[in-house]
């Protein structure tokens, strides 16, 4: 346990000025920024909607820009920044002849980049309520504070982080064993396609492909919507979430295999 905590304080150390790290704060602050602008240079015709149906336009909207695409390649780029300090420093035997087990270096580096992706998640949640809150003072008419999403939204990023997990320990594993940007950013962006491709066509068995799973995980949602009686009841575990966590975890140890017998250059 204390050749992980090392490990994972130094990824941190490691990463806290590069791009990979401040992507987690910078996509979510810039997306809720450009939609409050939207919002509040529309807020005359957005003005007579029902402040639930106000979130749902709000939230939605920042949804559909992260969720389909964004999201599979920013897990894609977090597992391969991670890994690519090591590469680019070509410090890779140098890390696992320290006095601290591969597997602790190895699980500290995928347990950090899961902690950026669930601290993206985060803070997509704060930035959304923050951002929505701030429209209903600058621009009364716009009733958000006369509704609260806080429990929705954080079911909605939960959902969405959890059906992340398979491509992070996928991508992870590649952007591991390859140092070459193109191969696994390359497989990863093919792959994030295909499954787009798969989730709109409404494919049976598209669930069962892990970068098809955070399209399928916002098409199916909202379980239930009632305007009238001010109900939103989020979906958490719909089929593709159970099968993304089982991929991550059988991902997860066979890489831990992997690494423990392949000599990395």
């Amino acid at each position: 346990m204390k050749g992980f905590l090392l490990s994972f304080r130094s990824e941190f150390f490691k990463s806290r000025k590069t791009l990979g790290f401040w992507a987690a704060v910078i996509l979510p602050l810039m997306i809720c920024v450009l939609l409050f602008i939207g919002f509040y240079t529309k807020s005359e015709k957005l003005a007579s909607m029902a402040p639930m149906m106000l979130w749902l336009q709000f939230a939605g909207a920042i949804l559909k820009v992260m969720g389909s695409l964004l999201l599979p390649m920013y897990v894609i780029f977090i597992a391969y920044s991670v890994n690519n300090i090591e590469h680019n420093a070509d410090t890779w035997k140098s890390l696992f002849s320290l006095p601290i087990s591969r597997c602790a270096v190895y699980t500290a580096k995928y347990f950090y980049a899961l902690f950026l992706v669930l601290l993206c998640m985060c803070l997509f949640v704060l930035f959304t309520i923050s951002f929505g809150n701030l429209l209903s003072l600058v621009k009364p008419q716009l009733r958000f504070d006369n509704y609260h999403m806080e429990k929705q939204l954080l079911q909605v990023y939960f959902k969405l982080f959890l059906s992340s997990l398979g491509i992070l320990s996928i991508q992870f594993l590649l952007s591991l064993l390859w140092a070459n940007f193109l191969k696994p950013i390359g497989v990863g962006f093919i792959c994030t396609i295909a499954g787009v491709i798969l989730a709109i066509n409404n494919w049976e068995y598209g669930y069962l492909f892990p970068y098809a799973h955070p399209s399928i995980a916002i098409a199916n949602m909202v379980s239930r919507a009632n305007e009238a009686a001010n109900k939103l009841e989020i979906d958490v575990f719909t089929k593709e979430v159970p099968v993304s966590i089982v991929i991550s975890i059988l991902v997860f140890i066979g890489g831990y295999f992997i690494v423990l017998k392949r000599s990395i250059r």
